[in-house]
């Protein structure tokens, strides 16, 4: 296959991915981070700690994430026809590629929320903030590096996914690479694939390291709701010198002898 040939399919194709990635993408982020904030708040001596719901949450996510995403996509075949009214193409591959990520990225979220400090949650707390508030002012803000390092591994994963996807019929490379580089022998059209997955995948991680570091770079920054009420906070008193070394330094100081 000539390299005009080539053109038109890893145009379309590419499309194809970048359509699958993007959606599902989308629809993870939106739906994964309730489901770790509840993971992360339900747990065990957390804000709204109640086992039954974190254990149960805790195994759905657990059967979300032991699918085999070839499975996946064959049980989900009734639900994706009735969801979308498709079972295949890019608009069909969108579903189960949504629902193998979801969990994936919800317990990453539900990591990076537990290493926020917890006393910045206890301050937030002592100063009457809400479940509503220590979520969108301090636990969000302060896990937000981590939370699109999250984000990055996801979409990466999602590229990986989506090539699974496209030989079983989802369309994209990987239906690409599949129907032309392994069923006909076109092994030029295979790693031009390929080298467009890892393309891909290196600029994708390049794009989330960048956005992390200048997350990073601006440091872990107390809300300015609370830097008021630490600012109104009274300076704790000095404690008076109780050693004999402590008293004898003291009254040097005021020019005394002790």
């Amino acid at each position: 296959m000539s390299w005009s040939d080539m053109q038109p399919l890893l145009y379309d194709n590419t499309l194809d991915t970048l359509f699958m990635v993007w959606w599902s993408t989308v629809y993870a982020v939106l739906i994964g981070i309730p489901i770790g904030v509840l993971l992360h708040l339900t747990d065990r001596g957390a804000m709204l700690q109640n086992a039954v719901v974190n254990k149960v949450l805790g195994a759905i996510v657990n059967i979300g994430r032991s699918f085999p995403f070839l499975i996946l996509i064959v049980v989900l075949i009734p639900f994706t026809r009735l969801l979308v009214g498709v079972s295949i193409g890019p608009t069909g591959a969108v579903v189960p590629l949504t629902i193998a990520a979801i969990p994936f990225f919800a317990r990453l979220v539900e990591a990076a929320l537990r290493e926020v400090d917890h006393g910045l949650v206890e301050a937030a707390q002592a100063m009457g903030g809400g479940t509503w508030t220590i979520i969108f002012k301090v636990l969000l803000p302060q896990a937000l590096p981590a939370l699109v390092a999250a984000v990055t591994t996801t979409v990466i994963t999602l590229i990986g996914y989506s090539a699974i996807a496209g030989a079983v019929g989802g369309g994209g490379l990987g239906n690409l690479a599949y129907t032309y580089g392994y069923q006909q022998y076109e092994t030029g059209l295979m790693i031009t694939t390929v080298v467009e997955l890892i393309v891909f995948v290196t600029l994708v991680q390049l794009l989330g390291d960048l956005i992390v570091r200048r997350l990073a770079g601006r440091g872990t920054r107390v809300p300015a709701t609370m830097r008021v009420g630490l600012r109104r906070a009274p300076a704790p008193l000095a404690e008076p010198a109780t050693s004999p070394e402590a008293g004898t330094a003291a009254s040097l100081e005021a020019g005394k002898t002790p």
